[in-house]
């Protein structure tokens, strides 16, 4: 991976972020730095910015060489020096910096509405920050890592290959039931052999967090997270009602494709290895040779350059610089995700391809990401470039409804191309009580606390129930019967419960503002296309509704937008 040449000011051209006895220095001469007027001011987060993206740079490259590569010691080890030496030493010195900031009186002299924003940002960060979390964050750093490393070390052997997780997905869409049933058994039976373990890293997490939250003086790790990710504009009350209109709106849905399937497929109840394949007994969709990445980054270079050159010039800049990490292999994290290099300019995109058509929605969401962080980083003020997370995959989910427009590039067969954009949307439908059930089951996690795992797989199982995932009592649900401990368990593959708790309702969010997007793109796509890259361009400039508004669609989620946009999905689907 190479880093472009960047010009520096205030930082010295020989910097070296691994030593914090060269990073101390520059943010004490910034705390120490009179800040008497406006242009002081912007001069001093300039120059923050600069140091910060450095750092910040350096930390995201042992991040992403830690998940390329889990069986090495060596990475680990450097990775860990940035969480253990580094990161923590940061923190207070960074907090010193945002109370700086929020004490200047120059501030009220910032004409730009955007200084605005990083204020009520970074009096958020003020509020939470404790010096006695840090450790327990460094800790939470390193049993999330354990998992990793355990989930990267995940490999099965079937019919006379070792294969990674995502390799063996490839048999998950057999037109063979038998073979479909023994790849599901595979990988979920590997997945149970660490269970305990994985169980017993996420009590410690629950431990952890609850101490962080009440270090913070408040309630619960919830109450925490809402403040730490800046949620200014929605609740959790409003979340309970996004479910519930789940429920009401797309969960009878799902149950009508399920029985439509279940009739395809010929069978008296589905099972869950019966949701990938095609219903009507057709060869499983193969864009790509799984051993050929060049041809699957090429063809979708050709969809970006169907929707617009500038994309395409964009994807580009990912190529010449060699910032892309996409084959499924032995010792890799397991997931997919963009990570902005801050200070290069340069977006790295990470995921595990096995030549399957998921792995194209994927590169086309990772883009979206990549696209957003090109876009915002024309905006000089690291801290004002990234939107919220909500509006950030918005960017993503975009990307895949408006390149599925396109998939001809990867499908000669006009009825290849049906099939793959049908199962996109027969994917989003079956995402949204996904979703409900990941954000429903971290609520009920951390506003119990000291619940025992036997209470926490009653919930889990409960929430299954619900949203139609699993309900051997209804007609056209997924039978899991005989599968108890994979049933009970499986909430552990969710990578975000671990990495990031409650990160996840922001998909369903995102989702709904992504439908809408499409739907007007079906009206006008020159002009949905101009409303997406304009608001991408605002970075974190704007609030959220003014960034969903700026791409011409509504920021809600209640059931008077849910059910529209699920309509539309539903005549797009008896279409295909």
């Amino acid at each position: 991976m190479a880093a472009s040449t960047v010009n520096r000011r205030f930082v010295p051209a020989d910097f070296d972020p691994s030593d914090f006895s060269q990073i101390e220095p520059l943010y004490r001469r910034l705390l120490d730095r009179p800040l008497d007027s406006a242009a002081d001011l912007e001069r001093w987060l300039l120059d923050l910015t600069e140091l910060s993206a450095a750092v910040d740079e350096f930390g995201a490259r042992r991040y992403i060489d830690k998940s390329c590569h889990t069986d090495d010691p060596a990475i680990e080890k450097a990775f860990m020096h940035y969480v253990e030496n580094i990161e923590p030493r940061i923190k207070p010195l960074f907090f010193q910096i945002q109370k700086k900031y929020l004490q200047s009186p120059s501030r009220s002299e910032l004409a730009d509405p955007k200084f605005a924003l990083l204020e009520r940002r970074w009096r958020s960060d003020v509020e939470l920050f404790r010096e006695e979390n840090i450790p327990l964050e460094v800790q939470i750093t390193r049993l999330v890592t354990e998992y990793d490393r355990i989930n990267g070390d995940m490999t099965v052997e079937f019919d006379g290959q070792e294969l990674t997780l995502p390799q063996l997905g490839r048999f998950m869409d057999s037109p063979d039931r038998a073979t479909r049933m023994r790849a599901w058994e595979a990988a979920n039976n590997r997945r149970l052999r660490d269970r305990r373990r994985i169980e017993e890293i996420f009590d410690e997490l629950l431990s952890l967090r609850s101490r962080i939250a009440a270090n913070a003086n408040l309630p619960d790790y919830r109450a925490y997270a809402w403040k730490a990710y800046k949620r200014f504009d929605y609740s959790p009350e409003q979340c309970a009602r996004f479910a519930d209109a789940i429920e009401a709106t797309v969960v009878p849905l799902v149950r009508r494709i399920d029985r439509q399937r279940r009739a395809d497929l010929g069978v008296d109840r589905l099972r869950p290895w019966d949701i990938a394949v095609d219903p009507r007994g057709r060869p499983p969709l193969r864009p790509f040779p799984q051993d050929q990445i060049p041809v699957f980054v090429e063809k979708t270079g050709q969809i970006f350059r169907r929707l617009s050159p500038a994309l395409a010039e964009q994807f580009d800049v990912l190529r010449t610089h060699n910032t892309l990490d996409l084959e499924s292999r032995k010792a890799k994290q397991p997931g997919g995700y963009q990570s902005m290099l801050e200070e290069s300019g340069l977006p790295f995109i990470f995921m595990n391809a096995a030549g399957l058509q998921g792995d194209v929605e994927t590169l086309l969401h990772e883009g979206g990401h990549a696209f957003h962080a090109l876009s915002a980083h024309r905006e000089p003020i690291l801290f004002l470039r990234h939107a919220p997370m909500e509006f950030c995959e918005v960017a993503s989910m975009s990307m895949e409804l408006l390149g599925a427009e396109h998939l001809d590039v990867f499908y000669p067969d006009a009825q290849d191309v049906a099939r793959a954009r049908r199962s996109l949307l027969e994917h989003i439908i079956r995402f949204m009580p996904w979703m409900a059930v990941i954000d429903s089951f971290q609520h009920w996690l951390y506003t119990h606390n000291g619940h025992t795992p036997e209470q926490r797989q009653g919930a889990w199982v409960d929430l299954m129930n619900r949203f139609a995932i699993a309900d051997r009592a209804t007609a056209g649900d997924v039978d899991w019967s005989g599968y108890e401990a994979i049933h009970q368990t499986f909430w552990q593959r969710q990578l975000h419960l671990f990495h990031a708790p409650f990160y996840y309702i922001e998909y369903g969010i995102a989702q709904l503002g992504a439908l809408q997007v499409w739907v007007r793109s079906r009206q006008d796509a020159h002009q949905a296309l101009s409303n997406y890259r304009a608001a991408l361009a605002l970075g974190g400039t704007r609030t959220l509704p003014e960034l969903f508004a700026a791409a011409g669609i509504q920021f809600d989620f209640s059931e008077r937008t849910l059910r529209p946009l699920i309509g539309a999905v539903e005549e797009e689907l008896a279409s295909l």
